[in-house]
């Protein structure tokens, strides 16, 4: 019996009734790997309930003893690494490779939000400008909501799942993870560890279920949400969140360009454009997903780029350093990608490499590269979301640009070119949350700064001083330490003190600019 196998049912862990299950199918194989209990929306309520009594005590521990927990967190990760990454190739279908990556991430980001929380949700202590507070302290300080609900996608089941729940526990919050449903091992093996180093009962649960019972649930109960999924989800979770005045953040679809310019080292930047289209299948929200070349760089670097392509091995996940390209997750995530793969070949695309789907259970679909691709396709104007990369010729960096602005979306982009000054010109003009020069995907391990969405991309971002400050409510302190008994505006008001009002305002503000 392999570990995932062996996953507990945590019925008594997360107040779901072990008669209502959910099985997990492996997408590699098609067989059934597991079962897990789920919750309905009384079982959610209740375990909110506990959450909530329990958050208060969280809190108190405060940053060092909770950063603690979080140190021996990455200790436990690291030691159960290999259960880790297999329970992550089961589930997803992903490679040992793209597992490692996503276990290196949580376990750099324990240690990343233990150390930066007490900096950056300290008091902030201003100077303030006015006459009228002259004397007081002034203080921004930063409050937990309370208990925060994190909805994760199944694409990355530890990343966006364990990852995001981090810093809303170092900032104080309870957290109840609501995992998507054909990925939720990962998320209670994580649940598992953190009760093995002593994280309270209580400060963090999994709740397992479908989106519409479980997800809805949530956005009912908690005091703050963070979701990442599709951008219609999102909608409908802050539309449903908006009665309550729910504060959220999403991260939602991308539809991410790359741009390659003509003095772009082709070598290089074939080889970011391969690993950020097929990295994880494809099924990564900042992935590669459509390419404008200039005319002097497109056939010498289509050509790169499908040589490489047709050496890619892909199949059901091994050991490390064995398959370059996994499973689809999920069979509808698959039809849909089949489906925009058909679409440009019908409006006359070219397939220069995949464009099958795999024969036999597993969910693969081949890694699939188009030319003469345009903007009447499907895989230039949506969320693909698979193992595909389509390239097409543009005349001059301005026409690559203007193409790379017109989506809806504008979550992530990358631009190639051998002067960096000149190609970080290029990104600045780029209307996406993030853009990366002469690399693709490496900006999400750059944890020191926000990356979120423009557009239909999505509300906030992770990462960066407002990726943890945004799991808390401020508080704006002002404190008289000494005074008169009576300031100048106290009432009853007076002919006198109005006098002094004014001649202060003109004193203060009535001079125009000095030229």
């Amino acid at each position: 019996m392999t570990s995932t196998e062996q996953q507990p049912s945590q019925s008594s862990v997360n107040g779901a009734s072990a008669a209502k299950t959910l099985e997990v199918t492996e997408p590699a194989t098609g067989r059934t790997i597991s079962s897990v209990p789920v919750l309905d929306r009384d079982g959610v309520a209740r375990l909110v309930e506990r959450a909530r009594a329990a958050q208060p005590g969280w809190q108190a521990l405060g940053y060092k003893a909770r950063g603690d927990l979080m140190r021996d967190m990455r200790a436990w990760i690291v030691a159960n690494r290999k259960r880790v990454i297999e329970t992550l190739c089961r589930e997803s279908g992903k490679t040992y490779d793209d597992a490692q990556l996503e276990l290196f991430y949580c376990a750099d980001a324990l240690g990343f939000w233990a150390k930066r929380a007490p900096k950056w949700l300290a008091d902030e202590r201003e100077r303030p400008h006015s006459p009228m507070l002259a004397g007081r302290k002034v203080i921004n300080r930063y409050v937990p909501y309370g208990v925060v609900g994190v909805i994760g996608p199944w694409n990355y089941p530890l990343v966006n799942n364990f990852g995001d729940a981090i810093p809303a526990l170092m900032a104080g919050n309870t957290v109840i993870l609501k995992p998507a449903s054909a990925t939720p091992l990962s998320s209670m093996l994580m649940a598992e560890g953190m009760r093995e180093v002593g994280v309270p009962d209580d400060v963090f649960a999994v709740a397992n279920g479908g989106g519409g019972e479980v997800g809805g649930a949530l956005v009912d109960a908690v005091d703050m949400l963070h979701f990442t999924g599709s951008t219609e989800v999102g909608k409908r979770l802050a539309e449903q969140g908006a009665t309550r005045l729910l504060p959220l953040t999403l991260e939602l679809g991308g539809n991410d360009p790359m741009i390659v310019l003509r003095d772009a080292n082709l070598e290089r930047a074939a080889n970011a454009a391969v690993f950020g289209a097929f990295q994880n299948s494809g099924q990564t929200c900042i992935s590669v997903e459509r390419v404008y070349v200039e005319a002097d760089a497109y056939e010498p670097f289509v050509a790169k780029v499908v040589e490489k392509v047709r050496e890619l091995r892909q199949g059901v996940p091994g050991t490390g350093g064995t398959v370059d390209v996994g499973a689809m997750t999920t069979s509808d995530q698959l039809d849909i990608l089949d489906e925009h793969v058909r679409d440009a070949v019908d409006k006359g695309a070219k397939l220069e490499a995949g464009g099958l789907r795999g024969e036999g259970p597993g969910q693969f679909y081949a890694p699939t590269v188009l030319t003469g691709v345009d903007h009447s396709m499907k895989v230039m104007r949506e969320e693909t979301f698979g193992p595909t990369l389509p390239i097409m010729r543009v005349a001059d960096e301005d026409e690559a640009v203007r193409l790379a602005n017109d989506s809806e979306y504008g979550l992530d982009s990358s631009v190639f070119g051998g002067d960096h000054a000149h190609a970080e010109r290029v990104a600045r003009r780029l209307e996406s949350g993030a853009c990366v020069v002469n690399d693709s995907l490496v900006n999400y391990f750059a944890m020191e700064i926000p990356i979120g969405g423009m557009k239909q991309s999505g509300v906030g971002a992770r990462h960066g001083r407002i990726g943890i400050q945004k799991y808390c409510q401020r508080q704006n302190l002002v404190v008289t330490r000494f005074g008169l008994d009576r300031e100048l505006y106290y009432m009853p008001y007076s002919k006198r003190n109005t006098k002094l009002t004014e001649l202060m305002i003109r004193a203060l503000y009535g001079r125009g600019a000095r030229r």
